[in-house]
Order: structure tokens, then C-alpha cells, then sequence
């Protein structure tokens, strides 16, 4: 740390300078609005799809203005609604959220996993492996007949 003469109304006061003014800048971190988040997904989504908020809003049933602002991060949907928007843009509401999740990942400088831990899946999951198998085969026998 280095301290510099600082004159103040002819009283000469001595400032920290160098690792406190980073520190102060590392704390100064811009504030994540989920909202905002939420609505960047959707509209990239439906983007990506190269559908409109006519079609969208007419298929989950909400108005195309509220859409609009649900997009744009001015209205905080209900999870009622984010799930209607979802099946509009047949989307699953948890891919959704865990692009949410991703991104305000990045944004607060978090690392987390692509993986599930085997911990939490053994304890609150299913084992998808066998499920996956069970669908595959029931597909391979209706499909041979």
C-alpha cells in the first residue's frame, strides 16, 4: 500500500493509493435484475425460433403488450406465465430458467458446474440413464412392428 500527500484546505492528510482502489472496483459490480434476464432468454428464444410476439403471445394466451414487457425486463411474469410463454415457444421452463441461471452465472463471476453432482441426483434426482434406456427400447419395439 502506498500513502500520497493529499492537501485539503491547506491540511496535508495522506490517501491509500493503489490495492484499495481495485478492491473498491471489484465491489463495484453491476446489479443483475432477474427480470431483465429473464425476458433477454425469452426473446432470444423466440428469436432464434424466427417467430413473432403475435404469434408467441396469441399461443400462451397473454397480450401482445404484456409479452413485449416481459421481454423487455419491465414486468415481473408470474410463474404461471413463464410457463405458458414456454410451451408457446416449446421451450421446457427448466431449460429456460437454466439459461437464466447461466448467464446471471457470468455475470457475478460464478463457475458452476455442466454436471449435476452424483450427491444431489442420488438423493433428489431420478436416475435418468434408465429411464432414457426404458424410452429407447419401448420406441425400438413400437417401431418394429
Amino acid at each position: 500500500m502506498v500513502k500520497q500527500p493529499v492537501s485539503i484546505n491547506g491540511v496535508v492528510r495522506w490517501r491509500d493509493v493503489g490495492l484499495t482502489e481495485a478492491k473498491h472496483e471489484q465491489k463495484e459490480r453491476k446489479m443483475v435484475v432477474l427480470r431483465h434476464e429473464i425476458g433477454d432468454v425469452l426473446r432470444d428464444v423466440r428469436q432464434r425460433q424466427g417467430r413473432t410476439l403475435r404469434e408467441v403471445s396469441h399461443n400462451a394466451r397473454v397480450s401482445l403488450g404484456y409479452l413485449s414487457e416481459v421481454e423487455r425486463g419491465q414486468k415481473e411474469a408470474s410463474s404461471e406465465l413463464l410457463s405458458s410463454i414456454c410451451s408457446a415457444l416449446e421451450v421446457p421452463l427448466s431449460l429456460m430458467l437454466r439459461e437464466v441461471s447461466d448467464r446471471l452465472a457470468i455475470a457475478e463471476g460464478v463457475s458452476i458446474p455442466d454436471t449435476v453432482p452424483q450427491e444431489f441426483s442420488a438423493r433428489y434426482g431420478r436416475d435418468l440413464g434408465e429411464e432414457i434406456s426404458d424410452e429407447l427400447s419401448k420406441d425400438l419395439v413400437s417401431n418394429a412392428f
